[in-house]
């Protein structure tokens, strides 16, 4: 699919980075500090198309797509769900990174990129610069505050995880259906109004492949399992986030049911004196897509300083 109008002048490269070849997109000024942002699900690198040019007046930005979504490459599944692990995820953007030159670099990511940045902060601490986390809350505080309220405005975690194929099985009948479905359910405006029809299109067409369709439900298996496992053995070792950290969520997006203070939660998460700041954007889910400008001017200031 041409995304040309989305993206005019970016660069399209396929990079390998050993399990996979990692897709991203690149643009700004070659000379500028570099910037990777980091989509969610049930996204591709393509959610930035509205912030991005905003982005790229300051940095070298780099938007890839994670492994098994988009145009990446989808890992081998394996019987621990570590292929889909947020850990072998920030490995790629580190090692994908490295091919690119740039040794540091600034973090933004939403949702499940939101995810990997994180464990990227924590497994390759000397690598990010400033971290900047949108619409998430930990995903160790999200389980300990499944209640039933919050279980069936998050359906999907639940739902994606289950054993395979059964989540396979029903998505792949019905793959319109879910991601459109999804997209808007999530929205403020619980609509699909917000979304470029470009996107959307490549949204659909990303998620109608069956073999991605299980990469994104071995996200989610990972999510319960390893990945939950791995935060939960950093907290007890005493491993925080030690990069400056600025955390955004919508006013009507999953951290507002799951925390009355994303900042207070994330906070525990971080080590002593870390900075961490942030605010709520007057938008559903997909603060990047629902509100541009307002993402944009709360992200750029907190990068600047990032020297």
């Amino acid at each position: 699919m041409d995304l040309v109008d989305l993206y005019p002048g970016w660069e399209a490269r396929t990079v390998d980075v050993g399990a996979v070849k990692i897709f991203a997109r690149i643009g700004g000024r070659p000379e500028a500090p570099p910037l990777v942002c980091l989509h969610g699900f049930p996204q591709t690198h393509v959610m930035w198309h509205r912030v991005a040019p905003a982005l790229a007046e300051h940095f070298r930005v780099i938007l890839p797509d994670l492994r098994g979504y988009g145009w990446s490459g989808v890992a081998e599944i394996d019987a621990a769900h570590k292929a889909m692990s947020k850990r072998a995820m920030a490995a790629d953007v580190v090692a994908l990174m490295d091919e690119l030159g740039h040794t540091r670099f600034a973090v933004v990511g939403h949702d499940r990129g939101a995810r990997v940045a994180h464990r990227l902060a924590l497994d390759h601490p000397d690598r990010p610069t400033r971290l900047a986390l949108l619409d998430i809350v930990p995903t160790a505080t999200m389980w300990a505050r499944m209640d039933a309220a919050l279980a069936l405005r998050v359906y999907h975690w639940m739902f994606l995880a289950q054993p395979a194929p059964m989540p396979e099985t029903l998505l792949t009948a019905s793959s319109r259906a879910w991601i459109d479905h999804t997209l808007a359910a999530w929205t403020a405006a619980k609509s699909l109004a917000p979304f470029n029809t470009k996107a959307l299109a490549h949204y659909r067409a990303f998620f109608a492949v069956p073999e991605r369709i299980a990469a994104t439900c071995e996200d989610y298996r990972a999510g319960a399992t390893i990945d939950r496992a791995d935060d939960e053995a950093d907290r007890l070792a005493g491993r925080r986030v030690a990069v400056p950290t600025r955390v955004l969520w919508g006013a009507a997006g999953f951290p507002a049911d799951a925390a009355a203070d994303p900042l207070t939660v994330w906070r525990d998460f971080l080590a002593p004196g870390t900075p961490l700041d942030g605010q709520a954007i007057d938008a559903g889910h997909f603060l990047a897509e629902e509100a541009p400008a307002a993402v944009a001017a709360a992200l750029l200031p907190f990068l600047f300083s990032g020297g």
